[in-house]
């Protein structure tokens, strides 16, 4: 083959790789090594184990945590904080637990520390930053803390984590620290958690489809650069439909989401439609294959 046209071809080869990573990046779809393999559930109890949860490492030994409408303290319930949402834990053993009222201007994180003491962190609203507090998520290092709003996002928020870095005080405002700039929309986050330092997973309780070709995603976040006092970019890329089977047809809702590193289990809840949330609602187990 004469030189030159070797080189047509090796130009011509090299710009469909360019156009095929550029559709890949466009449509946040997952390479093959991206694989999730669902390995079993558990009922998920519809009154405490709606919401949330997490895997606990310290103290050592303990159980899961969740939460669900009957896990909030009526003490806390009675202020207006009635909803909690998808939880996390340090490494070092600092518990968060995120919440939101049904109007106000400010959204609240009840931490429980290592001792086993309460304590509440209020964060007063930005300009533009929405109500709703699905999620909270730990850095591996303890130190930041993302958080998401509902509906239609292109940016996570980023905090100090309250109680683990000693700036933090109940006594003052939680600030913001930061964002992470998402590559592509995600809808209705419902939970996320590190599995590494720059990279997370995500459940979405997308019931559209239209921003990755399917409902219901499970997202894979990979971090610019650890969360900090500065802004980082996060890309986007969907995995897989997050399992949906009852013995009642309508409409599901995809719930909070774990990683236990020290297994690498990963959980996710999905609650039933209908009156099966009841009956067949389920925490599902996954392990990267």
């Amino acid at each position: 083959m004469p030189a030159s046209t070797r080189q047509r071809c090796r130009a011509g080869l090299t710009a469909l790789i360019a156009l095929a990573a550029t559709f890949a990046l466009s449509t946040g779809t997952a390479s093959a090594a991206d694989t999730w393999t669902e390995t079993g559930s558990d009922r998920a109890d519809p009154l405490t184990e709606s919401q949330g949860l997490t895997s606990v490492e310290v103290p050592a030994n303990s159980a899961n945590r969740y939460t669900g409408i009957g896990t909030i303290p009526v003490s806390v319930s009675s202020r207006g904080w009635n909803h909690v949402g998808d939880p996390d834990e340090s490494y070092d053993g600092y518990y968060v637990e995120p919440y939101q009222a049904d109007s106000g201007t400010a959204k609240m994180y009840r931490v429980q520390a290592p001792d086993g003491t309460w304590s509440e962190y209020t964060h007063t609203l930005a300009s533009g930053e929405a109500l709703n507090n699905s999620w909270d998520a730990i850095s591996p290092d303890s130190q930041y803390m993302l958080s998401g709003e509902y509906g239609t996002m292109t940016r996570f928020l980023v905090f100090p984590t309250p109680g683990a870095d000693k700036s933090t005080s109940p006594s003052v405002n939680l600030p913001l620290a930061s964002v992470v700039n998402l590559d592509h929309a995600v809808r209705d986050v419902q939970g996320c958690d590190f599995t590494g330092a720059t990279t997370l997973l995500c459940s979405s309780d997308d019931p559209d489809g239209s921003l990755f070709g399917y409902t219901k995603p499970l997202l894979q976040i990979d971090l610019s650069a650890k969360p900090g006092t500065g802004n980082v970019t996060g890309h986007v890329t969907a995995l897989r439909q997050l399992p949906l089977r009852s013995s009642c047809s309508g409409t599901y809702e995809v719930e909070g989401i774990d990683y236990d590193r020290r297994t690498g289990t990963l959980r996710v809840i999905v609650m039933s439609p209908g009156f099966c949330i009841l009956t067949d609602s389920k925490t599902y187990k996954f392990t990267r294959s």
